[in-house]
């Protein structure tokens, strides 16, 4: 199954207003507690933080946990990229053509051919301009990266005992090789596979090969009966 994060998609805006990451982890551990069986976390970008940060709470109800392009420390710059992507974005676009081009050029990934493809991603208000399908507060200041946000997934990142998937994007631009290398010390039993081509975003445009990897990854990380 699959779930919009608060604030995100089909799901509704946080009434008390909390965009933080601990707040997004434990929406996670609710969703946890609707299972009587192991489950296995995938997110991208904030979804999979979430995942690390609620999932490392629960490790007898977590299987894996799958994160696509994140880890417990990224690039500065990178993260600066995302806060002007989110505030240019406030206003909406007169057209797709126009977010797409916003896209490549604050989170550092090639420019989509098609930007209809945005269509799934996006919504159009009454006047035609196109917004993102989630609240304009997530990216607000405050709630991307403060300093509680890397306490949280350096605590999660020590904490987790599920075995751990990085699927790491060739292009990111978040990820450095001593971030990855950092995570490795922080959660040994991490495994890292690389998407080759591809930007931070890469789960929009490569689902398919995404989640031909989760299967993958599946068949090799059996589920866990407890006594």
């Amino acid at each position: 199954m699959t779930f919009d994060l608060r604030g995100h998609g089909e799901s509704e805006w946080a009434t008390d207003g909390d965009y933080l990451l601990d707040a997004y982890g434990r929406d996670v551990e609710a969703l946890l507690q609707q299972f009587d069986r192991q489950v296995t976390l995938v997110g991208a970008s904030r979804g999979g933080q979430a995942s690390l940060v609620g999932g490392s709470r629960h490790p007898d109800r977590v299987r894996m946990v799958m994160l696509a392009d994140v880890a417990p420390l990224m690039r500065d710059d990178g993260v600066d990229g995302i806060r002007a992507f989110f505030a240019e974005g406030e206003a909406g676009f007169g057209t797709l053509d126009q977010a797409a081009d916003s896209l490549a050029r604050h989170l550092g990934q090639p420019r989509m051919g098609d930007s209809s493809r945005l269509t799934r991603s996006m919504r159009q208000d009454a006047s035609g301009r196109w917004h993102w399908h989630w609240d304009p507060a997530t990216g607000h200041a405050e709630f991307l990266h403060p300093p509680s946000e890397g306490e949280a997934i350096l605590a999660a990142a020590a904490r987790i005992t599920s075995p751990v998937v990085l699927v790491r994007a060739e292009l990111s631009h978040l990820l450095t090789d001593q971030g990855v290398a950092h995570f490795r010390e922080l959660t040994p039993q991490l495994q890292v596979v690389t998407a080759m081509g591809v930007g931070h975003m890469f789960t929009a445009d490569r689902n398919d090969g995404f989640a031909a990897e989760l299967l993958d990854w599946l068949a090799k990380v059996p589920e866990r009966i407890e006594a």
